[in-house]
């Protein structure tokens, strides 16, 4: 049994470090496309085209259960890959549906109608790609009404995190929650909209106040997988090998990723 992990690049690793903790049973196969990342600069047809590419070779490692560990992928390429592209005895999901779960309070898999909730002022933070889709609020939608969402595209956060430049991450992500408060001086919550986030998750919260919930999505996107395989067994692929797969270089990325986990990585050529 195997279930794929999937992102653009390393900020999936924030997943895969949170669902392996969860499910320490399962074997994961990561899959990051670091040849072409960031995808949050990129246009919804290339996104749906790289996000089906990457899906594909997970389930040749024998996962038929997909996580696209990717705020960008998951806004801009789910909804029309569930809806024409996903053959019926294999899922993908993404990573909104639990945080939005959790930011509304409703229980995992509660689909009844949208009501009230305490919050009123969100801040979202995530790629153009993502703020550009409006996935997130077509998503609150469903589950809460009278909820105002502001949302900020923090360009060049991925790529500074990527190549390693904290000091220019935490400036860019200063400057962001700036610009986010001259337009909504008062959020009630924060969400990280992209799973390269939380590494800089302090800096965030640090910037936004105390009296801000920063919601990340790890932690959260774990218990509901943990949630959908205990209600869905037969969606745990055939694959029985841990692994990391990448478009880029592989020296390259394992360098980085060891640094980004702090544990040896070891990637392999996809």
């Amino acid at each position: 049994m195997a279930v794929g992990v999937f992102d653009s690049g390393l900020g999936g690793l924030t997943v895969l470090d949170a669902v392996q903790r969860r499910l320490p049973e399962v074997p994961f196969v990561y899959f990051g496309d670091n040849a072409h990342a960031p995808y949050g600069v990129r246009d919804a047809d290339d996104i749906f085209a790289l996000t089906c590419a990457a899906t594909e070779r997970l389930w040749a490692e024998g996962c038929d259960l997909v996580i696209l560990a990717c705020n960008t992928a998951s806004a801009a390429a789910l909804k029309r890959m569930q809806e024409s592209w996903i053959p019926r005895d294999k899922r993908v999901l993404g990573v909104f549906v639990p945080l939005i779960e959790a930011l509304t309070e409703r229980q995992w898999g509660d689909n009844s109608p949208p009501r009230e909730v305490a919050v009123k002022h969100v801040a979202l933070f995530a790629t153009p790609a993502t703020v550009a889709s409006r996935a997130f609020q077509r998503e609150l939608a469903f589950r809460a009404i009278g909820v105002d969402v502001e949302a900020q595209p923090c360009g060049g956060v991925v790529d500074a995190i990527e190549q390693g430049d904290e000091i220019l991450a935490e400036a860019l992500v200063r400057s962001h929650v700036e610009a986010l408060k001259r337009r909504m001086p008062h959020p009630q919550a924060a969400i990280l909209g992209c799973t390269h986030y939380p590494l800089m998750e302090a800096t965030f919260q640090e910037a936004l106040g105390p009296e801000v919930t920063v919601y990340s999505q790890a932690n959260l996107v774990a218990e509901s997988l943990a949630d959908y395989l205990a209600r869905r067994p037969e969606f745990v692929g055939q694959g029985t090998e841990s692994k990391f797969l990448t478009t880029g270089d592989p020296r390259s990325v394992s360098n980085k990723a060891t640094q980004f986990l702090r544990r040896r990585i070891t990637f392999e050529a996809a």
